[in-house]
């Protein structure tokens, strides 16, 4: 399946696009994640420690276990915090 991927953040600039598509065999985000940190350091480092990011699937907050199926887009960014 073919996704587009959006980077926010300290995420956009560890991997150096906001956004990308990307052709997935994965079922679900956390399998996504591991398709793209095997892909090279700077997604590697991206993606070193996913507690420290959120998801969205279709701009709706999910889960890294959420699974991929009809999904079109899925966006990763840090936690929001408001003041």
């Amino acid at each position: 399946m073919t996704v587009d991927v959006l980077y926010f953040a300290w995420v956009r600039e560890r991997i150096g696009v906001p956004k990308e598509t990307v052709q997935t065999e994965a079922a679900t985000v956390a399998g996504l994640v591991e398709e793209l940190r095997a892909r090279e350091p700077r997604y590697a480092a991206a993606f070193e420690d996913v507690s420290a990011l959120r998801v969205a699937l279709d701009q709706e907050l999910s889960d890294f276990d959420a699974p991929l199926e009809g999904v079109r887009e899925v966006a990763f960014f840090p936690p929001m915090t408001g003041g």
